[in-house]
């Protein structure tokens, strides 16, 4: 991108004005979206990590974020490894599935609070860790296996004695970071553990495999206590069209408003901006964006899920409380929340051809609104009001 086009992504999803985006996820070493396969360090004799270099994220990856966070002061990353180094693995490779080995889990989790130290000495909040991306995909792209069993006993015998040695207590450790309809099985067998139950700050998840709402729910009724984060979420070529493009924000809106209902407490994208293929993406796993960039016009391309999001990010504030609502036909899709400055927001999804009336009642007092066919809508009650 030009600097033109630059200034107008970043204004976009980090002004307080606009998308006024406050999380951002980054991989740890490289991911499929990535230009090639890479890691902060690759020598296995290397125990003091002295070779461990930041040099990939810093050309491609750290311009972007410092931009992001010029215009969003109090932006909080969440850092997600995809594959530990090759030389960890008992396949000896970052892709295809393998395990990480044994005798590497101390190296691992010194390699983890490395990265979180090297990226907050460049000024970033590194607030939130997931222990390994999908844990139960082994992907033709840097991918590592773990069951709930490996993931409890990793964290409870290595990462956070670990994290407790560097001083970073802070972090908020997040697992299984995966597809939906599997995360009540995972927080059963993490939760079960007094230890490893008292060191998970949430659970992570992946929208791949369908809604499973009640999944969500379950964990949340299940483990009040425990932070419940989408991690990623993209319209994915191999599956949908590119060019449904409402029909593809639509999505985006009805997997928020299911999961916040659920007991969601954030939602990361995934990507911000590609390219007009979908990529780059080094196995050509292709996605959809909210923004794609046209490299031969050097032209940002705004899709319709960037506006369908705008409608949660830009008016549901941090430390919001999500309140009751109830609804009269399974044809309307609603959310609703007090936010921390008085004011009620309620979000509407009309994914219907048609026309839909509602009756908007708080407290005695009505305001009727007629929803558009193929629409979303937030409506802004005010302690005025």
């Amino acid at each position: 991108m030009g600097p033109a086009e630059q200034r107008q992504f970043l204004d976009s999803y980090f002004s307080k004005d606009q998308m006024n985006y406050r999380l951002g996820r980054v991989p740890l070493d490289s991911c499929d979206f990535s230009v090639h396969p890479y890691e902060a360090m690759s020598d296995s004799a290397d125990k003091e990590l002295k070779s461990f270099s930041l040099r990939p994220m810093e050309e491609h990856i750290l311009p972007l974020l410092h931009g992001a966070r010029e215009r969003q002061t109090d932006l909080e990353l969440m850092v997600s490894p995809w594959s530990p180094p090759a030389f960890m693995k008992t396949n000896g490779l970052r892709t295809s599935g393998g395990k990480l080995k044994p005798e590497m889990r101390g190296f691992w989790a010194d390699y983890l609070c490395k990265y979180i130290m090297a990226l907050r000495e460049r000024g970033f909040s590194i607030r939130r860790l997931s222990l390994q991306n999908e844990p139960a995909a082994t992907q033709t792209w840097d991918s590592c296996l773990y069951t709930a069993e490996e993931e409890r006993d990793f964290l409870k015998e290595n990462l956070a004695p670990a994290l407790r040695r560097n001083g970073l207590d802070d972090v908020e450790i997040y697992l299984w970071d995966h597809n939906k309809e599997r995360l009540y099985e995972r927080a059963c067998v993490v939760c079960a553990d007094p230890e490893a139950d008292k060191l998970t700050s949430g659970f992570a998840f992946h929208w791949y495999s369908g809604d499973h709402f009640e999944a969500v729910d379950l964990v949340h009724r299940s483990f009040p206590d425990k932070k419940l984060i989408l991690s990623e979420a993209c319209i994915e070529y191999s599956k949908f069209s590119a060019d449904k493009l409402l029909e593809n924000a639509q999505k985006y809106a009805h997997d928020i408003i299911g999961n916040l209902n659920g007991g969601m407490t954030a939602f990361y994208d995934w990507n911000l901006v590609l390219d007009e293929q979908g990529g780059p993406n080094y196995v050509n796993n292709f996605c959809d964006a909210p923004y794609l960039y046209d490299t031969e016009k050097g032209k940002l391309l705004r899709r319709a899920s960037l506006d369908y999001i705008w409608h949660f990010s830009h008016f549901i504030q941090p430390g919001a409380v999500r309140i009751g609502h109830s609804r009269y036909t399974e044809q309307l899709e609603v959310t609703a929340f007090h936010n921390p400055d008085g004011k009620l927001v309620c979000a509407l999804l009309n994914r219907n051809d048609f026309q839909i009336p509602v009756c908007l009642r708080l407290n005695g007092q009505i305001a009727s609104l007629a929803l558009e066919p193929e629409s979303i809508s937030t409506v802004i009650i005010s302690e005025a009001d």
